[in-house]
């Protein structure tokens, strides 16, 4: 079985941010939600605006050039 990076999302207050993305890459959110609602055990697919938020947290935490730069700050 496929294993993704993302998991299970916590329900968190969420900050409205506005951005643009490009079609393609809003398609592929959509076909990852899918497979992650699979893997997960979800009814339904996530709408990317759950899942982003979580991507760039996974993102950011597994940068070591971010958390070395961030800690001699």
């Amino acid at each position: 079985m496929t294993k993704l990076r993302l998991g299970p999302l916590a329900e968190e207050k969420p900050v409205k941010l506005t951005v643009e993305f490009p079609g393609a890459l809003l398609r592929d959110l959509a076909a990852y939600a899918a497979i992650h609602a699979k893997l997960n055990g979800l009814a339904a697919a996530l709408p990317p605006e759950r899942l982003i938020p979580a991507m760039v947290e996974r993102f950011m935490a597994t940068d070591r050039g971010f958390a070395s730069a961030r800690k001699s700050r």
